[in-house]
């Protein structure tokens, strides 16, 4: 049971980074593809795999399938902050 509770809070997240993305969408077009402009790095990306991989595999014993979900949503957050840090000076 604490594994269905577990999956809630990325799952709440996830929806929560999906609804910001669409509301800047529609007050300023064109800005869903800047924000989510990490897919294509592929340092960001490898480091969000990295990130997913180490969650799951420190996590699969504990938490179970909750730990897929956790990964999904730190390795997308890694990917993201990765990418942005490379416009910043």
């Amino acid at each position: 049971m604490a594994a269905d509770t577990s999956l809630l809070a990325p799952a709440i997240l996830a929806a929560a980074l999906v609804i910001r993305a669409a509301l800047g969408e529609l007050q300023r077009p064109g800005s869903a593809r800047e924000q989510w402009a990490c897919v294509a790095n592929r340092q960001a990306v490898v480091a969000g795999t990295t990130v997913l991989g180490a969650v799951i595999l420190l996590g699969w014993h504990q938490a179970g399938l909750a730990s897929l979900a956790w990964g999904l949503l730190i390795g997308a957050l890694t990917a993201h902050l990765v990418h942005g840090g490379r416009r910043r000076p």
